[in-house]
């Protein structure tokens, strides 16, 4: 998988692998170097390649180390690439055999603990779920925005060919179907899923040297990555050990160091591991105020026609969630978006796109991304 992704990448800018400089790739199950054996399918070059394991972040903090390697001056080309291989079912079939070892959310279990217990079900469908009852017990959300939050991204996804699933369900079947946590149901739920992605990010340099790929290039405007912040544990809050104030932090610091706003965007590839993660982070990124992520679900500002088109993709919940994988693959086709190469599913007047990719544990990413040189995007057309 990784050697389709990244030979895709390379066709797609006319590079070999020999061009690379350096290589991140993010994965979250395996042992040590599974980055080095993905890629030595493609070559052995004996370039650096750095294993990022970063929660469901680690294809997007790949992405901030590979552009924080060009911005460094150390490399002209790096290769950012994730992947992941699934088994069925949930997240702790996956997991390594208990020893004694902390675990790194087992500080966000208690507060779930202490708030709303811990029952027989998937334990990250539980913190999800946990985060949008309090939601709804204090802001008034219904169990309904959260349902058409996952009917709508897979609409969105009949019209990716790379997707997961491409099937559209009606709102009746997503709020009926075969429940995993309390309200929340398979439909609702990001699946388990094997996958690769792969993006090359260049120094300005190189494209000064290499002006042919001026016409393609977008640039990333910001990138910001964060960790959790004390009150994740100390408020006993559900929508807080979710990361609701990494993310806050780290939006508000890429809006001040790119100029940008949500008011700027026209689309946004957005963390829906679960369908409430979604709304729940309308409010962390700042698309409209505390408690009011709901109005954008019942004002239909988030698809087509509406003030931002979230997940074109289908999203975690229908394009799938190879984990590692996630972060870049968001990066790629905000990137087509940009590029107007998205067919059926294009965002029209795309000008300015979102990432934003989450792992509990924590880690947050979000990125700003436009096109570098729109001039020359617009005379190849």
């Amino acid at each position: 998988m990784v050697k389709e992704a990244v030979n895709s990448a390379l066709d797609d800018c006319g590079l070999k692998y020999a061009d690379i400089q350096q290589a991140t790739v993010g994965y979250l199950f395996g042992g040590t170097c599974c980055g080095q054996r993905a890629l030595y399918e493609v070559g052995l070059t004996g370039i650096p390649i750095f294993n990022v394991n970063n929660a469901c972040a680690s294809g997007s903090s790949g992405l901030f180390l590979g552009k924080q390697i060009i911005e460094s001056g150390n490399a002209d080309v790096v290769l950012c690439s994730g992947f992941e291989k699934m088994a069925a079912g949930s997240l702790e079939k996956l997991a390594s055999p208990i020893d004694d070892r902390a675990l790194s959310v087992d500080k966000h279990i208690e507060v779930m603990s202490e708030t709303y217990g811990l029952e027989p079900a998937p334990m990250t469908a539980q913190m999800f779920g946990n985060a949008a009852k309090e939601h709804m017990e204090k802001y008034g959300s219904k169990r309904e925005h959260y349902a058409k939050i996952a009917y709508k991204n897979h609409l969105h996804s009949v019209h990716n060919p790379k997707s997961q699933f491409t099937k559209e369900f009606s709102l009746d079947q997503v709020i009926n179907a075969r429940k995993i946590y309390d309200f929340m149901g398979l439909l609702e739920c990001s699946p388990t899923s094997d996958g690769a992605a792969a993006a090359i990010i260049v120094s300005d340099r190189f494209l000064e040297k290499n002006p042919r790929l001026k016409s393609q290039a977008v640039e990333i405007v910001g990138l910001k990555l964060g960790t959790d912040l004390p009150s994740v544990f100390a408020e006993k809050s559900n929508i807080k050990m979710i990361g609701f104030d990494m993310i806050e932090k780290i939006s508000k610091e890429l809006y001040a160091e790119t100029k940008l706003t949500p008011n700027d965007v026209q689309v946004i590839e957005l963390h829906d591991c679960f369908a409430p993660n979604e709304l729940i982070t309308y409010e962390a990124i700042g698309l409209c105020p505390l408690g009011k992520g709901h109005t954008i679900v019942d004002r239909n500002d988030n698809t087509y026609g509406g003030k931002w088109v979230i997940n074109p993709s289908g999203g975690l919940i229908s394009k799938g969630h190879p984990i590692g994988a996630t972060g870049v693959a968001q990066a790629v086709e905000l990137s087509n978006q940009l590029r107007g190469r998205c067919g059926k599913r294009q965002v029209p007047n795309c000008k300015v796109a979102m990432q934003h990719n989450i792992g509990i544990g924590g880690a947050g990413v979000v990125g700003m991304y436009r096109m570098g040189f729109p001039q020359s995007a617009q005379s190849k057309l």
